[in-house]
């Protein structure tokens, strides 16, 4: 019999697949509740098909106090806003929980209404929540009964940024562009992910206003950043999957090429899903499908006393950047080797 017992709570989604999927196979943790507003009654093939004959479980109509009652750990698959009306009514109740929507990572209140528009309903809940990081964050996720998982282009960004921060050498405005994949829209069809539309287009949106700025900036200012100030434009391109950003740094020219370099070796030591390749840039192929982040840095020449550093990631925005964070959080919390069920690598091509 299994240690643990998991519920999903909004399970249609791109991101919920990928929860259901990596908690089935887990060896410490039952997959017991998928609640789902769509679906009700039929099999989780149904919305997900890659699980067609490997389990019985269907969607359930729940009330979000239903689906927690007796479980370990609950994730939240719900939509910004949604959330926020969710965690109340299940926080303090016993359970674990992994919110995979924004409605928790952002500290100061004011950001929030900004970005996401709207008075959040239970601001008092907001220093409860840890933000879900491993890389930053372990020891606090290790604790938490309320983990805000981070979004897919802050994963990105912030794993990028994050060595020259913690050294101290992350100071003022950075210039990023960040490449996304369709389903980070997620699966409901819109106009931008439109198939004949998306396939053989580049476009930018919210240049300069994404909602996850406010977040990185959070985020890297907490490890060290100074005077920082995050100028971001996303693109959306013709992948189903993964991100790639590029971050322009500027650093003293005093600052050598050694010393960024055992940054990004300092910073990720040890850690089990962030790899710095020796013999090429990061890739989107090389981490599809996977829990892993790709991160690297390229150092340029100096121009009037000071240095560009570029800093290069990828990750699979549904895995890294959303699902398998998730689950590397609550395999922290339950005190579980944080590895388990989302080490294998994706496929290549």
């Amino acid at each position: 019999m299994k240690r643990f017992k998991a519920a999903v709570i909004g399970g249609s989604g791109y991101g919920a697949a990928e929860i259901i999927r990596r908690l089935l196979i887990h060896p410490d943790v039952d997959l017991v509740k998928v609640a789902s507003i769509d679906y009700v009654g039929e099999n989780l093939a149904a919305a997900h098909p890659t699980l067609e004959g490997l389990t019985d479980l269907v969607f359930q109509n729940l009330s979000p106090e239903e689906a927690a009652d007796g479980m370990d750990v609950v994730f939240l698959g719900l939509p910004h806003k949604v959330a926020a009306n969710v965690v109340p009514k299940i926080v303090g109740r016993g359970a674990k929980i992994i919110d995979l929507s924004g409605d928790f990572r952002l500290k100061d209140v004011t950001q929030y209404e900004k970005y996401y528009g709207g008075t959040h309903p239970c601001p008092e809940l907001l220093p409860r929540a840890v933000y879900g990081l491993p890389e930053l964050n372990r020891a606090q996720i290790k604790t938490a009964d309320l983990v805000a998982s981070p979004g897919c282009f802050a994963t990105t960004i912030a794993l990028g940024l994050l060595p020259l921060a913690k050294a101290g050498l992350l100071k003022g405005a950075v210039d990023t562009v960040g490449i996304t994949g369709s389903s980070g829209s997620g699966a409901a069809p819109q106009a931008g992910t439109h198939h004949p539309i998306r396939a053989v287009n580049l476009r930018t949106y919210k240049p300069l206003h994404h909602q996850h700025i406010p977040e990185i900036v959070q985020t890297l200012a907490g490890a060290g950043a100074e005077q920082f100030a995050l100028h971001f434009v996303p693109v959306s391109a013709p992948l189903s999957r993964g991100i790639f950003a590029t971050s322009f740094a500027k650093v003293d020219a005093s600052v050598s090429k050694e010393t960024i370099a055992q940054a990004f070796r300092t910073t990720f030591e040890g850690e089990p899903f962030v790899r710095v390749p020796k013999k090429r840039l990061p890739e989107v192929v090389a981490v599809s499908g996977s829990n892993y982040a790709e991160v690297a840095f390229e150092y340029g020449p100096e121009e009037n006393g000071v240095r560009t550093i570029a800093c290069f990631s990828a990750t699979d925005n549904l895995i890294k950047g959303g699902a398998g964070q998730a689950v590397q959080s609550m395999n922290i919390v339950l005190g579980l080797d944080e590895k388990t069920s989302i080490a294998d690598s994706g496929g290549f091509p």
